[in-house]
């Protein structure tokens, strides 16, 4: 079971080892190792092209439009970006459950029409109808409705966890399986995955509870944009992941060109990169989470992202000097998504959960698009120091606004009997 996972436990501890008497019950435990699940078995539809696909493209007709590349890899955003915020607030009206199984069976069509696509064009089509299943707001606020207040920050915290560890199992199981089953092969594999969450939905998540409805402006989207400490977190998910996705338009072609790696073997640089990165991002976590050390884990975090892309830019001549760096990114990335849904959770407004994480899932998916997108461009026009330049600015900029970010709110005590 995914629940006794060290991790995992790490987050959720047992009443024996808490110092909180009110430990997480059995359903807060179910819940949140489900909803993770079901976050992560959509987001690894997602991360699986990233390692490949740029490589792949060069095969196909219309693959050898850098730009277009980056579309296919970013177009997945695109839709997101525009429903993320419907389905958050149609979960809020219509419920959790049948909002996530439709948004569920969008995306594991589009994975089919990726899967048959001869071409760029149909790809980016299939993308945009993967990326239409945009599930992330309704799953965070399932998972808020199903948790007590001093227990949600754990929840948040595995589902923000599993974004990381899906991206880092990407990394690494992308180049074998591109190898053994091919990209049509990828694609059909994440609308299987789709199915499969669509039965944790079903048969495993506990039942959701009614939302509460909003009321008042704070309940509007223009009284969420209006919140300062929320749109610096919304800020932060949407540079976060232009980041990523246009450092993974470049990283595939530079292991190939700086170290003559073929894809299939870029695992070996992936591997000890994500292994090591978790030696330092497990207890770095507990540290933000437990001993109070929320903010300067978060800012550091951010001040080593925008080191990574100096490194990479300037000191990563081979494969394995271009691993080191990776594995700092890693660290960073795996940091940042495990903390930022737990912050986020203990400001957002209470009674619009569906529609604040709307939002807040909107920017994320903005910012997959763009990276996406401008990343095929900048390489294209500028090369890989266009890439560099403009994802270490982003994270200057990011720095700027979370040293100024006050702390979040402690965690609710759990009430004495």
């Amino acid at each position: 079971m995914l629940e006794s996972a060290p991790f995992f436990r790490s987050l959720c501890p047992d009443p024996v080892s808490s110092p909180e008497s009110n430990a997480m019950n059995a359903a807060e435990r179910r819940a949140g190792v489900s909803l993770a699940a079901i976050f992560a078995l959509r987001m690894l539809g997602l991360f699986l092209i990233l390692p490949v696909f740029a490589v792949h493209a060069r095969e196909i007709p219309g693959g050898d439009d850098a730009t277009l590349v980056g579309l296919a890899i970013g177009a997945y955003g695109l839709t997101q970006a525009c429903l993320q915020i419907v389905f958050g607030a149609a979960s809020d009206r219509y419920g959790r459950r049948p909002v996530i199984l439709f948004g569920l069976l969008l995306f594991a069509a589009g994975s089919v029409v990726a899967a048959l696509a001869a071409d760029i064009h149909t790809i980016i089509a299939g993308r945009v109808l993967q990326g239409a299943g945009a599930i992330s707001a309704a799953v965070t606020a399932w998972a808020a409705d199903l948790t007590r207040e001093q227990h949600r920050t754990k929840v948040m915290a595995m589902i923000g966890s599993s974004i990381g560890l899906v991206f880092a199992f990407s990394m690494v199981a992308a180049p074998l399986l591109y190898a053994a089953i091919g990209m049509a092969g990828i694609f059909w594999l994440t609308a299987f995955l789709a199915i499969g969450a669509m039965a944790l939905a079903m048969r495993v998540a506990p039942a959701p509870q009614n939302p509460p409805a909003p009321r008042g402006a704070g309940g509007t989207i223009g009284g969420i944009l209006r919140h300062g400490p929320l749109m610096r977190l919304n800020f932060g998910v949407f540079a976060l992941h232009v980041i990523q996705t246009m450092m993974w338009v470049a990283i595939p072609a530079a292991l190939v060109a700086r170290g003559g790696l073929p894809l299939a073997e870029h695992w070996q640089v992936y591997l000890p990169a994500v292994l090591l990165s978790f030696v330092v991002m497990v207890p770095a976590v507990v540290a933000a989470e437990r001993g109070g050390y929320l903010r300067p884990v978060f800012s550091g975090a951010v001040a080593l992202l925008a080191l990574v892309q100096l490194g990479l830019y300037a000191w990563a001549d081979s494969a394995w000097s271009t691993g080191l760096w990776l594995t700092l990114f890693f660290i960073a990335f795996n940091i940042l998504e495990a903390i930022q849904p737990s912050w986020i959770s203990r400001i957002v407004p209470p009674g619009i959960k569906g529609t604040a994480l709307g939002v807040y899932n909107t920017l994320q998916s903005a910012g997959l698009f763009l990276g996406g997108f401008a990343g095929g461009w900048l390489t294209q026009h500028f090369g890989g120091a266009g890439i560099g330049a403009c994802c270490g600015a982003l994270a200057l900029a990011w720095l700027a606004l979370a040293a100024t970010m006050a702390p979040p709110p402690p965690r609710m005590a759990p009430a004495r009997p």
